[in-house]
């Protein structure tokens, strides 16, 4: 690199930088440009390779008549263009009957789970705004659900609910003499409800951490005024927390849908491979219709149609809250 030196008649010295020097700001602007696409690089590629190479081979299964006869060699199995599709989607026939029970119950499942995991997470929440003593504590206890491994917490939950040796059943029935004899939890219709509590129960602290982060950024300033202006604790929840806490909810009820309503580890942990019919989730029911009937090609064509289920109900839920949002701030 070399300059020039000029000397005016002033005396003082100028030095101009020779156009090598001048080019250096545009390269180094370009590389700061690149640097967030190099570093996003090994994430989309992992991505790619987890994610989206499984999912268009998932698709390519479900036009395939993809039994046992054809695992060694998938790509030579017959193709059957939407065959698969027909069967599922057939609601006369068993397959299709059995597949339309399970979205009904993982409907069902789904709705009370994310709104059992709002309720209390937010209320949770918003009582330990309030500084009192043992704060802290309570908040890392609200915390554990959510730090225990899967696995770990549904084998306890399942050892729970073991009809003669469970602590459910001896604190229910043993200690305080509900029901004549001690219940099914893991068979018949209390399945439901055992698959519900746990889900609950290790679902919550998500929301609790969530909405007790959206809370640190309402000013106290505006609970004081209404204080003063007369309002009660529930005015200032529902005048005040709820509206302020609209984009955190939005965002805390979608995560938890998609959560939820895919949930694989829950019933598989819980019921074994053969989840009872009150609690045939469609993600355990997935399962089965392809790891023991040995139908892959069906069980592909049933999770390409979750997936775009899954894809119609959040883009119908982002449409409606960013609708909702704009029409708000006007």
């Amino acid at each position: 690199m070399t300059e020039t030196v000029v000397t005016p008649p002033s005396g003082r010295t100028v030095r101009k930088a020779a156009s090598g020097e001048a080019r250096t700001p545009r390269r180094s602007g370009r590389r700061r440009v690149a640097l967030p696409y190099l570093l996003l690089l090994p994430a989309l590629l992992l991505e790619l390779l987890v994610h989206l190479v499984p999912m268009l081979m998932g698709i390519t299964m479900s036009f395939r008549e993809l039994t046992q006869f054809y695992i060694r060699n998938w790509s030579e199995a017959p193709w059957t263009a939407f065959d698969n599709y027909s069967v599922a989607i057939d609601f006369d026939a068993p397959v299709g009957q059995a597949l339309l029970k399970s979205f009904l119950t993982t409907c069902l499942f789904t709705v009370l789970s994310v709104g059992l995991c709002w309720l209390l997470g937010t209320a949770a929440a918003v009582f330990l705004q309030e500084n009192f003593r043992g704060r802290a504590f309570l908040r890392t206890l609200f915390l554990v659900p959510y730090a225990l491994p899967v696995y770990a917490a549904v084998i306890t939950w399942a050892f729970m609910f073991q009809r003669d040796n469970g602590v459910i059943n001896h604190v229910l029935h043993d200690q305080l003499g509900i029901g004549d004899s001690p219940a099914f939890w893991l068979i018949g219709d209390n399945s439901f409800w055992a698959l519900l509590i746990v889900s609950v129960w290790k679902g919550w602290p998500f929301a609790f951490l969530t909405v007790m982060a959206g809370l640190q950024n309402i000013p106290r300033d505006m609970y004081e005024a209404a204080a003063l202006d007369g309002a009660g604790v529930w005015k200032q929840i529902r005048h005040i927390t709820l509206p302020s806490l609209r984009s955190v909810n939005q965002v805390l009820v979608l995560v938890l849908f998609l959560w939820t309503f895919n949930d694989f580890n829950t019933p598989f942990v819980l019921f074994g491979k053969a989840a009872p019919e009150a609690a045939d989730l469609i993600s355990l029911h997935i399962y089965q219709s392809s790891f023991q009937t040995w139908n892959f090609g069906t069980g592909s064509a049933m999770s390409v149609l979750l997936l775009l289920f899954l894809l119609v109900v959040t883009g119908v839920y982002l449409l409606l809250t960013t609708r909702g949002r704009k029409t708000s701030d006007v």
